[in-house]
């Protein structure tokens, strides 16, 4: 039988290899899963926090190809300026024009408006002193988004260690194929991820690094994020 312990912090910062290479210390699975998967592979970010968040509104529900046209066109409207002023210095029949819905032209501009009021908080500084539940509270109140999306954007975007998306469809498959047991609940996943705190965001990544390495269809992680490159597990919670 597996022997699960918590792993412990180290003194140093970890990255997601070093979290990956304490966990396997500690559990058998998280080991064979670090030997077949290899390390996890989170490339930096390569756009702005709000930059990532309009991203994530405009690939909700969307095949890639179709998402990538509409951003593309939708970044040229705003002449490679995606900041919040600038979206809402945009007229909305411009921003549906790029071929986005009006649920999320709506979305972009709320999110726009609680940026630049601050019930959003991008600043790099000011988010070093929130903890990821007040950032989750506050991504969701935006229209469009709500706790997956903006717990992708805690993995992908601020590279947050400890982020159980309970709710994601993959990563509940993935823990299923890793541990040999019938798909749980998001409720029996929750209990699930206790003994991996505080790196669960990175069995989070094995999870969808198994879907992959079983299905053989390519990377598994959802699409929309910067760091994200190919589709989705579908049926996640948005």
């Amino acid at each position: 039988m597996t022997q699960k312990r918590q792993a412990q912090p180290s003194r140093r910062k970890p990255d997601f290899r070093h979290a990956a290479t304490l966990l396997a210390t500690h559990d058998s699975v998280i080991a064979r899963l670090v030997d077949e998967g290899g390390p996890p592979r989170i490339p930096a970010p390569n756009e702005t926090h709000f930059a990532t968040l309009v991203r994530s509104i405009v690939y909700q529900q969307l095949a890639g190809p179709a998402a990538r046209a509409i951003h593309g066109r939708l970044i040229a409207a705003l002449d490679d300026d995606v900041a919040a002023d600038r979206v809402l210095n945009t007229g909305p029949e411009v921003l549906r024009a790029c071929g986005l819905s009006t649920r999320k032209v709506e979305s972009l501009r709320d999110l726009a408006t609680k940026t630049l009021d601050g019930t959003v908080v991008l600043d790099p500084r000011r988010l070093a002193r929130i903890d990821d539940e007040e950032i989750i509270n506050r991504l969701s109140t935006v229209k469009g988004i709500g706790r997956w999306s903006a717990q992708m954007f805690l993995i992908f975007q601020l590279r947050r260690l400890d982020v159980w998306p309970v709710d994601d469809l993959g990563v509940r498959k993935g823990y299923a194929l890793a541990w040999s047991i019938p798909t749980p609940t998001p409720k029996q996943l929750e209990a699930l991820g206790e003994p991996y705190r505080p790196y669960r965001s990175v069995v989070a990544w094995y999870c969808w690094r198994t879907v992959e390495l079983s299905s053989g269809t390519g990377v598994a992680l959802p699409v929309g994020q910067a760091t994200a490159a190919t589709a989705p597990q579908k049926g996640v919670a948005r």
